[in-house]
């Protein structure tokens, strides 16, 4: 409740920025004006002559002083400095600086409304300075500036002041509850001081909960409106940093502390105003006793001699060698944030330098449109010969419209860039003439650029493309590495593909192939490595398979057209029949490594030990203690001269489960080895597993999952869906599946087209699609059934498919999206293992599913039309953009 009114509170403030400044602002200004009506305008010096109390100051007291007054002026440096990282050098700053002078004007007039004197608050200033944080202001402009376009602005703002609002406003009321109690010491001098930091922290919190957020939005929203609708500073790396800030939420432990404190400090209050100041008003009696002398004590009123502003200044010539110090600090903090900083954070704030030169570069406009066809974007001729060349170089501060045709309709709104770097968009190629706006500019020096690599606070984000390409070339960052240097693995990706794309036939050849918007820290290290991007390839549904009473919507990736047709077809056919039905006949993972023996005859006595019960459950013991789910099922060996090829067989869970076969394997070959020292291991795979090579002994030994599936066809529904008939259909696959398959010699291959649905469910399942060599063994049997024989059964065996649920290709996103179509993705809570034999049931029925539909289109003669119809591409190549095709002059 309390967070759903703190994002009320910020939806509103983000969506009325100009209202709420103006009103902030003229609050400040008429409480500034109310200081001639508190009747304390006395200035001592000018218009009062005040008593001079002489006071010994010792010199330790003014140099603790001094350094206490210059800790504070670099702690607000530093908050500056950490505003200045989100982006801006003066906007956030100068909403910064607000908050801290609006502090002071709201503590000072609420101090000269109470009629307390502030002489001597001077000493005190920089102890308030330390009360100022802007740490949460900071929080809150990331979540603003993470948003991708204007309209998530608000809603961010919101999202934020839900999240840091509750936890400011805790922090707020604690330490205005824990310096409060310094008024009830009794010390005059000191109760003003807690008075005015109390003050101090109210209104810093409440320039937070208005004028900040308001500032932020005005600011993102003006910056909208000018540079091409591109915002004037480039972000550091908040990409997630709404999933960080979340993640960092504060610990419910510490807000219960805090709140019990809070609950303590409130009795304590309340039992020092309400109850003690009773007890003690008989002693206020006798003040007036001593009220006598108080006359000689009392400053009195003179007549000004100079205008104030000449009395200001002199006192400013007559200055203390304390506060020069102080002053000569500030002014030397400020003129270094202002002028020679600019020169260190131009690469990361300034729309001239060579890191946001891709942000100029007007070429990439999907940084503030989406979805603009690469198509239209090249019809005009090679990309980059408009906006690249010296001449035109004027032309990257033009609106983008002014460059494209005016076919274009639609255009979304814009987006904001996220980081230090902004890699191009999509249909950006990374070849040098995208990118010749940042490469005219010199990069420094390598060894500079090689120090800045080192330096943790700058790193990579503060280097360019044309840096980085540098350091690659000299070999102090191997390519390979980029994704992992770099500040974000798509910078890296971009890289990469600058540095191949010289090397080339065709300059653009990668200009089509996308590499945005992809998570490449789930393809580091286990899917791919020298990434250049990446293949969308599209995704169809064949479906419902009616399978052992569920229905499941299979998806396909496949190019070739009538697949997913043909497939959905057999999957209506098979449901009007009443579904399928299947079953896992054996499930095991083969690895097959080769080892040789001094002879042939010791090469049989280790045959023979291996065949052993001792033998065999020695190696068990080794092998099953690698992993909780490897669990070896058997051992089958075999022996050419004095070479020995050892089968390891062995259970795997829901992985496919090469790796757990590897490990267990040379985990049992090590304690083989100690049994017989003189064994030599030659390879841990000895091509006797046998994977992603046709084999026999896969086919007739199985390997992975082997499964069988079947159905009855109804007359009825072969002559209405399949436009055949049974004695057709058998007919055809006898002659063409039996016959024709071994007079080709084919091994595993009895089947009219396992390998094409076995390879689309891969593709889309996350599965290793060299495996299909394997996985496709089949045989498809087709038998008249029913009373009249006019009924068609049908079935496939397939005792070789290698799948899993978890690991690989199943951790990428997508296609952890096609698993759950089937309800199969990860791992098996109930029964280890059992997504896996699911999801190869579902393979085997889809294949039947496309067996039956192919074979009917044989049987009736319909295959060449229906290609011919479905599965020839419309389109004129020679007139497609990207094309190495070109018409004639």
């Amino acid at each position: 409740m309390l967070s759903r009114l703190f994002r009320m509170h910020g939806l509103f403030v983000a969506s009325h920025p100009w209202e709420v400044i103006v009103g902030t602002v003229t609050i400040t200004i008429c409480m500034m004006s109310m200081n001639m009506f508190t009747g304390n305008n006395q200035i001592c010096g000018w218009n009062f002559e005040c008593p001079k109390i002489e006071e010994e100051i010792l010199s330790s007291d003014i140099i603790i002083l001094t350094i206490t007054r210059c800790f504070a002026i670099l702690y607000i440096y530093f908050q500056f400095q950490n505003l200045r990282q989100l982006g801006s050098k003066y906007m956030l700053g100068i909403a910064g600086l607000f908050t801290i002078f609006s502090s002071f004007v709201f503590s000072t007039v609420v101090i000269h409304f109470l009629d307390k004197e502030l002489t001597g608050l001077n000493e005190a200033l920089p102890f308030f300075l330390l009360l100022i944080d802007l740490s949460k202001a900071s929080a809150l402009a990331k979540f603003a500036l993470s948003s991708n376009c204007q309209d998530e602005v608000r809603e961010n703002i919101a999202r934020g002041m839900a999240i840091l609002g509750p936890t400011f406003t805790l922090d707020a009321l604690v330490e205005c509850l824990v310096i409060g109690v310094g008024t009830m010491s009794g010390v005059r001098q000191l109760e003003i001081m807690c008075c005015f930091g109390c003050m101090s922290v109210l209104a810093n919190y409440f320039v937070f909960m208005t004028f900040f957020p308001a500032c932020v939005s005005l600011v993102l929203e003006l910056s909208r409106e000018s540079r091409e609708g591109r915002p004037i500073w480039q972000l550091g790396h908040f990409a997630r940093v709404l999933e960080e800030e979340e993640d960092n939420k504060p610990n419910p432990v510490t807000q219960r502390v805090k709140v019990i404190m809070s609950l303590g400090l409130v009795l304590v209050h309340a039992h020092s105003r309400w109850i003690a100041e009773p007890a003690s008003e008989g002693s206020t009696l006798e003040t007036p006793k001593s009220a006598s002398g108080l006359d000689e004590s009392m400053p009195r009123r003179i007549d000004p001699e100079v205008p104030l502003w000449q009395f200001y200044l002199s006192r400013m010539v007559s200055m203390d060698i304390e506060q020069v110090i102080t002053l000569g600090l500030a002014l030397f903090l400020a003129i270094k944030y202002i002028f020679f900083e600019q020169t260190e954070t131009e690469s990361t704030l300034s729309l001239k330098n060579p890191m946001s030169s891709s942000l100029v570069h007007t070429k990439n406009i999907d940084c503030c449109r989406n979805n603009i066809g690469t198509a239209r974007l090249q019809s005009n001729g090679p990309v980059g010969d408009e906006f690249t060349s010296k001449e035109n170089t004027d032309e990257v501060i033009k609106p983008i419209e002014s460059s494209f045709p005016h076919s274009i309709n639609h255009i979304s709104k814009p987006n904001f860039m996220l980081g230090d770097f902004t890699p191009p968009s999509s249909s950006s190629s990374g070849t040098p003439e995208e990118l010749d706006t940042e490469l005219l500019l010199d990069p420094r020096p390598i060894e500079e650029c090689l120090s800045i690599l080192k330096n943790t606070e700058k790193g990579p984000k503060s280097l360019t493309d044309a840096e980085i390409i540098l350091l690659v070339n000299a070999k102090y960052i191997p390519a390979y590495k980029l994704e992992n240097m770099m500040e974000t693995p798509e910078r890296g990706v971009f890289i990469r593909r600058q540095l191949l794309a010289p090397k080339l036939p065709e300059p653009t050849a990668l200009h089509l192939l996308p590499f945005r918007g992809y998570d490449y820290s789930l393809v580091i290290g286990s899917c791919c490595e020298n990434v250049i991007g990446y293949v969308p390839v599209p995704v169809g549904v064949a479906g419902p398979l009616c399978l052992n009473g569920k229905e499941f919507q299979v998806p396909m990736a496949t190019t070739e057209g009538c697949l997913v047709a043909s497939t959905n077809r057999g999957c209506r056919a098979i449901s009007l029949g009443g579904g399928a039905r299947s079953c896992v006949l054996a499930d095991g993972m083969t690895r097959g490594p080769v080892v040789r023996l001094p002879t042939a005859c010791e090469a049989a006595e280790v045959k023979a030990w291996l065949e052993s019960s001792d033998g065999f459950q020695i190696m068990k013991e080794m092998f099953d203690s690698t992993s909780r789910f490897a669990r070896l099922q058997k051992l089958q060996i075999a022996l050419a001269g004095r070479n020995l090829y050892i089968r390891f067989q062995s259970k795997t869970g829901d992985a496919m489960g090469m790796n757990m076969l590897s490990k267990g394997t040379e985990k049992a070959l090590s304690r083989l080895q100690e049994e017989f020292p003189a064994m030599q291991i030659l390879a841990v795979s000895g091509n006797y597993c046998t994977d992603k090579k046709s084999a026999a002994i896969n086919w007739i030994e199985g390997r992975g999952k082997s499964v069988v599936c079947e159905a009855i066809i109804p007359a009825k529904v072969v002559r209405e869906t399949l436009k055949t008939s049974t004695y057709s259909l058998i007919e055809v696959n006898i002659n063409k599946n039996l016959v024709g398959s071994a007079m080709a010699g084919c091994l595993g291959g009895y089947n009219a087209h396992a390998a094409n649905i076995v390879t689309a469910i891969y593709i889309a399942c996350g599965q290793d699609p060299a495996q299909n060599v394997g996985s496709s063994n089949c045989i498809t049997l087709m038998e008249s059934a029913g009373s009249c024989s006019e009924d068609l059964y049908i079935s496939c065996t397939m005792p070789s498919i290698e799948v899993g649920t978890v690991g690989g290709g199943t951790n990428l996103r997508p296609q952890q999206s096609c698993l759950q179509m089937l309800g199969v993705q990860g791992a098996s809570k109930g029964k280890p293992g059992e997504n896996a034999c699911q999801l190869a049931e579902i393979i085997c029925g889809t294949v039947m599913a496309g067996e039956l539909s192919l074979m009917a289109a044989l049987a009736a003669g319909h295959l060449v039309k229906s290609h011919m119809t479905h599965n020839r591409s419309k389109l004129n190549l020679q007139d497609l953009p990207g094309s190495c095709t070109k018409k004639a002059a």
